[in-house]
């Protein structure tokens, strides 16, 4: 009797996880976020008799931003949640990225997505790294597309004398962005001087001097 009750709680439990499972996705046709609203791993949703049109729609894509003043000559102007609060639960998102003769967007990673870009105008040098060191890098045209796998390490570089843009999608609707240089030397508080010579060999004076470039985050 013991073991036809332990039986049944156990069938009931594994229906109930495969229902979960299977229930996993969105049960309404959307849920616009509510920025005001307290984020707990995302937003949550606006009052559905206050959704307009303007939630699910947005032209910061459009144009191109202005790199005159970026240090590496690159500017990203975000399509994500944050600016289309119709994306909330959907899992995607876009982003443009514009370049200056000579631009770099940086090594850099996404933790919570995968990203392709479209190349708008311009000529493109780009990669990413596997977690083995192996680059995997080519020359990119307008028109073209290249996928950087998710959370891998990755970069565009402009190495023309002509401006150049891409569109960028990813499979989540924030997918996040940690930079190599600002991660390590401008964290706060900040790593300590003596660990992060000792990681890329180099003198205590060297990782003040990089870390000056890197003003701590708030």
């Amino acid at each position: 009797m013991a073991t036809s009750i332990i039986h049944l709680f156990v069938t009931t439990l594994l229906v109930a996880a495969h229902t979960a499972f299977a229930e996993s996705n969105m049960l309404q046709d959307f849920c616009v976020a509510d920025l005001k609203g307290e984020k707990v791993n995302g937003y949550p949703c606006k009052d559905p008799a206050q959704v307009t049109p303007e939630d699910f729609y947005y032209t910061g894509l459009a144009n191109g931003a202005s790199t005159t003043n970026t240090t590496l000559g690159s500017a990203v102007t975000s399509g994500n949640v944050e600016k289309i609060p119709g994306l909330n639960t959907l899992g995607v998102s876009m982003s443009r990225v514009d370049y200056a003769p000579g631009g770099l967007n940086p090594p850099h990673l996404h933790p919570r997505a995968s990203e392709a870009i479209f190349v708008l105008e311009g000529r493109l040098f780009v990669g990413f790294l596997t977690t083995t060191g192996k680059l995997i890098s080519r020359h990119i045209n307008k028109g073209d597309v290249f996928v950087f796998p998710r959370a891998l390490l990755h970069f565009q570089q402009n190495p023309n004398n002509a401006p150049a843009s891409v569109l960028a999608a990813f499979d989540s609707q924030n997918s996040g962005a940690q930079g190599v240089g600002p991660t390590l030397f401008g964290a706060n508080p900040p790593i300590p001087d003596d660990l992060l010579a000792k990681a890329f060999y180099l003198e205590p004076q060297e990782v003040q001097k990089v870390k000056g470039k890197f003003p701590a985050k708030k």
